[in-house]
């Protein structure tokens, strides 16, 4: 059944995650993913670029409360130059030697999965990839 709804979302704003060490992780994601520090605030820091902002909170990481947050690459060839240089920085990647793979079984989107310090898990896909 659908719903009308009188609005339409728009690039994420911001989310929250719970880290060890906010000044670490927001290290981690400046080398890893090129986000940048937008500001600090009590006990955390906000990371991002014009697409979304990530505010790292000093707490506890809780990896399984979401399962993964992927994001899009133009191409393939933009999805390689990532995997080169997510190994450069030595992030933990999923399925060591095969690690571009599809996002499910028969999919046509192709993507990388990694995991963060604190555990959470993140992917990078080119919609139509294959």
């Amino acid at each position: 059944m659908k719903v009308k709804v009188p609005f339409k979302l728009g690039v994420v704003g911001h989310f929250g995650l719970a880290v060890r060490d906010p000044k670490t992780s927001a290290d981690w994601f400046r080398r890893a993913l090129g986000l940048q520090k937008q500001f600090e605030f009590d006990e955390g820091i906000a990371i991002g670029n014009d697409n979304v902002t990530i505010a790292l909170f000093k707490g506890r990481p809780s990896p399984k409360t979401i399962d993964h947050m992927s994001f899009h690459l133009p191409n393939m060839t933009m999805l390689r130059k990532a995997l080169a240089h997510l190994k450069k920085h030595k992030v933990n990647i999923e399925d060591p030697g095969n690690e571009i793979g599809p996002e499910a079984e028969g999919s046509k989107n192709m993507g990388i999965w990694f995991h963060d310090p604190d555990g959470y898990r993140w992917e990078l896909s080119v919609q139509g990839g294959r």
